[in-house]
């Protein structure tokens, strides 16, 4: 399964529609105010978190739990810089739509800038087939507050290709993040 480069994810994303908004290069500067970059690059593309936040926070003393999750475990926040407490997490949503072909698979992996301040980024592949915003998993490891930037770059998706399309994809599976909207919390 070969990764993909700049030149085949800009065909796919105006093609095929595959991210919305798409931004064709990299963006690092907004007038003169410096950004965490967004947009294609040699080998993925670089994607924002939106403004909608969802916080963890104990004040209830829940357990975290899967397959029963208490929602009024994260408090909800629309806001520009994102504060993480210590050893904690928040859900993001991204800014771009994606809409994954039936013959593609993508890994996300963290930007390297908030890697260097302990802030780790998760999300699981998206899958053949595929639709919707992205929920994105922000942990602050550090014993300090720590700050996401919405509307900046937040993680980077590579993108595989495989040889022919999926057999039963996401969207035949009817899975059950098909779509989302925006940050979405767990299902079973």
């Amino acid at each position: 399964m070969p990764i993909m480069s700049d030149k085949w994810i800009q065909e796919k994303a105006v093609r095929d529609g595959m991210i919305s908004p798409f931004i064709n290069s990299q963006v690092r500067e907004i007038g003169e105010k410096k950004i965490i970059s967004y947009g294609v690059s040699s080998y993925g593309y670089d994607a924002r978190v939106s403004n909608e936040f969802k916080i963890f926070t104990n004040i209830n003393t829940t357990i975290v739990d899967p397959k029963n999750f208490d929602s009024q475990s994260l408090v909800s926040k629309e806001t520009d810089v994102c504060i993480i407490p210590p050893n904690s997490f928040a859900l993001g949503r991204t800014v771009e739509y994606f809409k994954i072909p039936k013959d593609v698979l993508v890994v996300c992996v963290g930007k390297s800038t908030y890697a260097r301040c302990g802030i780790i980024v998760n999300v699981t592949p998206l899958e053949p087939g595929w639709e919707g915003f992205v929920t994105l998993e922000f942990s602050n490891t550090t014993p300090l507050p720590a700050k996401i930037y919405a509307d900046e770059g937040a993680c980077q998706f590579l993108f595989f290709s495989g040889n022919e399309p999926c057999e039963i994809s996401y969207s035949d599976r009817a899975g059950k993040y098909m779509g989302q909207k925006g940050v979405t919390l767990p299902r079973t």
